[in-house]
């Protein structure tokens, strides 16, 4: 079960069918010297050997339940170690609320000695199973009592808890996860503690003596519920009008009698009587209110009724189709017969049929012909989205993936110079190996990168003498190859100590010494960010190295026509979130752009190699810490390529255009977005007077810096518009263009 907050997932106690494991650990403190005189600082002497061991039994509701177990008997070390794991016959579904374990330690090498012996409850108040280490004082000379309540609680009295039994705790949430994890302050802490321990135990002398027992933990908590229980039983209700919480298992289940009363609605018979139904005016406000709805609300019973009742006039609506699948998810034959008559949706609509909250194979294929009639530059758009939509698939050689592949590769339809082919190909392969790493979807995404390259081996060469399929997969295939090597190179550049500068050199004498193939390639590679641009080798003298931690390579191609192209690797991060988002402002470009605004954005080509590598677009750009720290103001920044006497600030009014315009996109994109983590450092502008955004850790409301403003402006970047007012004015301006916008 899925929850927020303080809120958590679980099992149930009933559904597991495992048997009761724990671990009997050690002994902690000092043995009682009136027994064993011979025993000195918890150490046993060299004449004497002290054999002991744990006997450990299951009660239930206060009666023994099976057999007692015993561990092997110690009598190495000072700390009578056993840790020695114990595996009962009992299951965990087979516990009561009230089941509990009892230890008792016995000294076989004095008669038959006794210790000291303690109890524990395997649940807690709450009702869940208690996991991790557990730290149980023994009652000197008493054999642990099973009964409920017992007399010998394992558990200290809150009373006589000190700072060790409160260290002890939170040792204990940390081995479980609960504690987030962080090296150098884990380190100092631990050290801290056992300095405490050692000063509360030569304080306290520490008469008593702990066993220490480590239960079996799981991936999710455990509650407590018999079986065939519809809830949970609830604490004793008290005289005062305390709430009490109750789960119910059966919440987000549907109810049988409620969906036979749905099938019986929606028969095919029905047909007939509501096909001439027409909504009146209160019920189309309603479900026009009801096709405003995101994707992610979920539809009451109540609405999901009012759209199958008119489900026939709504078949001119496009928007109500997703709605109506929803509706009808899960019952193919309706959706089926309904579809097939609805008027066509457009290709974005049809991703969200792809989403997991439809299972249903018809309601898939559905969405893929729709995607049939999109065209390259706009499948591209949302390839990204189209891979990821694979996981949802019920069988990993879907008709999404055919159709990705088909698409994908230059068949002899297509003219085989078609680049925008080559870039899908290139994108496909790229996406769908990334996500090889995942273990749980590793092999339906292997299943689609075979397919891939077994239709393009397949494919024949173009009739102008273009490269057939099988040196077109090749050129791809070295694209991992080259991605390998530069992962190479950044190991042995950060390997070099010193600055900035002798990492340049190493870089730049690797790429002319032990990899100088890396100079001139023995047959051009399609670009990874690019692929409809041949690169032929790396110019040494124009490469170098970010002065960052992560020593990102900044590297410079040469390309098959004369040119060059600048790439930036990267090493160490995971840039799948910037590739996101860059693709976003690439889609919000395009859609401002079909709405004849240019808001002059820089959507740089990003693309992920690996969970921890990939390759960005180099744009020749300044970040704003740079300007303000060389040219004190951005005007005067802008001064210096675009001066005019006459323009507004010095400046020729299209590029402070330019400016004003950019500025305006990215602060509503980073709005919307959520962007987080915004400094004058990864604000970066053109000499164009282009500004974009760089560096995308944060993003959907999360940001490292606390208050931060909902919009990502600073005064700085006003002050280049002429001021506040100059700036509401101008904001206006582009806000009234496109009131779509706005909304």
């Amino acid at each position: 079960m899925t929850m927020t907050d303080n809120e958590f997932r679980f099992f149930l106690s009933c559904d597991i069918n495992l048997p009761v494991t724990f671990r009997v650990e050690r002994l902690e403190g000092n043995l009682p010297l009136p027994k064993f005189p011979n025993l000195e600082n918890n150490a046993p002497s060299e004449n004497r050997s002290t054999e002991m061991f744990v006997e450990c039994a299951l009660y239930i509701d206060g009666a023994p339940f099976g057999l007692p177990t015993r561990t092997r008997l110690e009598s190495a070390g000072p700390s009578y170690c056993w840790n020695e794991l114990i595996t009962l016959t009992t299951k965990y579904r087979d516990l009561t609320a009230q089941s509990q374990l009892t230890f008792t330690v016995w000294d076989l090498s004095h008669g038959e000695g006794l210790i000291g012996g303690a109890t524990i409850l395997l649940f807690n108040s709450k009702k869940q199973l208690k996991t991790g280490k557990q730290k149980l004082r023994l009652w000197a000379g008493k054999e642990a009592d099973g009964t409920f309540p017992t007399s010998t609680p394992g558990k200290v009295p809150r009373h006589e808890r000190g700072e060790l039994e409160r260290l002890e705790k939170l040792v204990n949430k940390y081995e479980r996860g609960q504690i987030q994890r962080v090296d150098w302050l884990d380190r100092l802490t631990f050290k801290t503690m056992e300095r405490i321990k050692e000063r509360e135990s030569l304080k306290n002398g520490s008469s008593h003596l702990y066993l220490v027992v480590d239960f079996c933990s799981f991936e999710h908590r455990v509650v407590f519920q018999e079986s065939g229980a519809n809830f949970l039983l609830p604490s004793p209700i008290a005289s005062t009008n305390d709430i009490v919480i109750v789960w119910d298992p059966e919440v987000g289940k549907i109810n049988p009698s409620e969906h036979k009363q749905l099938k019986l609605a929606r028969s095919l018979t029905r047909g007939v009587i509501d096909r001439d139904l027409k909504p009146s005016s209160n019920e189309r406000k309603s479900i026009q209110r009801i096709l405003k709805y995101p994707p992610t609300r979920t539809l009451s019973g109540d609405e999901r009724q009012l759209l199958w009742k008119f489900r026939f006039s709504l078949m001119s609506e496009k928007r109500a189709l997703q709605s109506f699948c929803v509706v009808l998810n899960g019952e193919a034959k309706q959706a089926l017969e309904l579809m097939g008559k609805w008027e066509m949706i457009d290709v974005c609509d049809a991703l969200e049929l792809l989403s997991p909250v439809f299972e249903s194979e018809e309601v898939r294929a559905y969405a893929v012909s729709v995607l049939e009639r999109a065209d390259d530059e706009e499948l591209q758009c949302y390839l990204l989205q189209l891979v990821q939509a694979l996981r949802f698939e019920r069988s990993d050689k879907s008709r999404l993936s055919h159709f990705l592949v088909q698409r994908g590769m230059c068949t002899s339809l297509r003219v085989i110079s078609a680049l925008c082919n080559i870039e899908l190909a290139s994108f496909l392969r790229w996406y769908v190996a990334v996500e090889l790493y995942d273990p749980a979807y590793a092999k339906r995404f292997y299943c689609t990168y075979e397919i891939l390259e077994e239709n393009m081996m397949k494919m024949a060469a173009g009739v102008n003498g273009e490269e057939d399929g099988f040196k077109l997969w090749q050129s791809l295939v070295r694209q991992t190859e080259l991605t390998a090597q530069l992962c190479s190179i950044t190991r042995d550049v950060r390997n070099v100590r010193g600055n900035t500068q002798k990492k340049i050199e190493k870089l730049r004498q690797l790429l002319s010494g032990l990899l100088s193939e890396l100079t001139y390639f023995d047959e051009p590679i399609r670009s990874p960010i690019t692929p409809g641009v041949l690169i032929t080798g790396i110019v040494p003298s124009e490469s170098s190295i970010f002065k960052s931690a992560l020593h990102p390579l900044r590297l410079t191609f040469r390309t098959a026509n004369g040119g060059t192209s600048k790439i930036i690797f990267k090493k160490g991060d995971d840039i799948r979130q910037d590739q996101l988002v860059v693709q976003m402002v690439s889609l919000m470009d395009r859609l401002l752009k079909l709405e004849n605004l240019d808001l002059h954005l820089t959507p740089y080509k990003v693309l992920a190699t690996g969970q921890d590598e990939g390759m960005l677009e180099f744009i020749p750009s300044r970040s704003l810490a740079q300007i303000l720290s060389e040219h004190r103001s951005i005007i005067s920044y802008l001064q210096k390529f675009h001066p005019d006497d006459h323009g507004p600030f010095g400046i020729t009014a299209t590029c402070l255009e330019t400016f004003i315009k950019s500025c305006a996109g990215y602060s509503v994109i980073t709005y919307i977005l959520g962007i987080g983590d915004r400094h004058l450092d990864n604000l970066l502008l053109r000499n164009d007077g282009r500004l974009f955004h760089v560096d995308f850790g944060f993003i959907l409301g999360r940001d490292p810096k606390p208050f931060p403003p909902p919009m990502k402006l600073c005064k700085e970047m006003v002050e280049a518009m002429g001021g506040a007012e100059r700036y509401i004015s101008n904001w206006m301006i582009y806000l009234h263009s496109t009131p779509w916008l706005c909304d």
